[in-house]
């Protein structure tokens, strides 16, 4: 059977230790802006081990870390502007710090708690919470890109999934429609090659998971995920080219789970101790950090000081978090429709009714 080669465009810029590969874009040679994302991944990284700590403690439920992926998410979080509107998986923990969803929200959310979801920035206002089922957020986020164009603003709808989601029929059939429609739309993969323990080798038979962009008639391009200025580069375009009407892209991003699917998973059953350690030498965090220091932009003193702000900061919104109190009972059905039925509306008075009843109790 014949099977025609497609050619996908991937870009790197740094290598794994930091150094050029070839000319860089234009932006660059702003290292303020540079540093600034650095900052960033560093925070992201440092707030992903305190929650996973405390989910080990107890204090919040099961939680989807982002080691090794914080170049993705940060850059994507660092391009958007207020009005594009963000439709999130689970695994979006830096692009929501960038959007402005706060620490102690993020930590709400995991913890069961509503208020996680009630975002107090106004400019996120519009972005949808995260998504736990796989994939369905892609249609989601062409609903929003079609009230976009339908409305003929200039704005777009920014979606991510990992690897795993692109074999759901709900992201083929997103593809689908932000092509014949021709949508304002990026969808981001994080293809960090495990999707829990189905390795990327034997989920899916094509070359690259980009090139299902093709079939869906819009482009699809392979990015080096653990290459800050790469992703930042190909996010900025694909944006660029959605809001002025240009359709859609799909923007692989190459990277690799260093950590667990999730706090409820231990990824040492199915992966080779030898395959995490090779993965942490591509890591994105010391490849920018390796390329500002050779640029003497950065240093350890520097590092240091970055460190202990950023673990002051994650720790005054653990505190947030910890002073919430009590979300209200009435919180567990409120959010699940827009308008009550009748009958629905009733149970909500019979679960007031007994909780105010246990209240009662609780202090005889």
């Amino acid at each position: 059977m014949h099977n025609p080669r497609i050619d996908i465009p991937y870009t790197r810029h740094l290598d794994p230790e930091g150094r050029l590969l070839g000319e860089l874009p234009a932006w660059a040679d702003d290292f303020n802006l540079l540093t600034r994302l650095y900052r960033q991944m560093v925070l992201t990284r440092l707030f992903d081990q305190k929650a996973v700590a405390l989910q080990r403690t107890g204090r919040i439920g099961t939680y989807a870390p982002t080691l090794g992926q914080e170049a993705i998410g940060v850059a994507i979080g660092s391009l958007m502007r207020e009005e594009d509107v963000l439709v999130p998986y689970y695994r979006d923990t830096a692009v929501q710090l960038m959007r402005g969803v706060r620490m102690e929200e993020i930590l709400l959310y995991w913890g069961g708690d509503e208020r996680g979801s009630a975002y107090a920035d106004p400019a996120v206002a519009q972005d949808f919470p995260l998504c736990v089922p796989i994939a369905t957020q892609a249609l989601h986020a062409c609903g929003v890109a079609t009230a976009f164009k339908i409305r003929g603003q200039h704005r777009v709808a920014v979606t991510t999934c990992g690897d795993g989601a692109t074999s759901k029929g709900d992201f083929l059939e997103a593809l689908n429609v932000a092509g014949a429609w021709q949508l304002p739309m990026v969808f981001v993969v994080n293809n960090n090659q495990w999707a829990i323990s189905v390795p990327r080798s034997i989920q899916c038979g094509a070359a690259t998971l980009a090139q299902k962009a093709i079939g869906a008639g819009f482009p699809g391009e392979q990015v080096d995920g653990n290459d800050m200025l790469a992703v930042y580069d190909r996010v900025r375009a694909a944006l660029d080219r959605a809001r002025h009407g240009k359709g859609p892209v799909l923007l692989e991003c190459i990277s690799y789970r260093l950590g667990d699917h999730t706090t409820a998973d231990d990824a040492t059953r199915y992966r080779s101790a030898d395959e995490v350690k090779k993965a942490w030498q591509e890591e994105p965090i010391k490849r920018l950090q390796a390329y500002l220091a050779a640029n003497a932009v950065w240093d350890e003193g520097r590092e240091q000081a970055l460190i202990a702000e950023c673990q002051k900061e994650v720790q005054a919104a653990v505190e947030r978090f910890e002073s919430a109190g009590t979300q209200p009972v009435e919180s567990v059905i409120d959010h699940v429709y827009a308008s009550w039925p009748a009958p629905l509306a009733e149970q909500r008075e019979m679960l007031l009714e007994r909780a105010a009843r246990r209240e009662v109790n609780r202090h005889e």
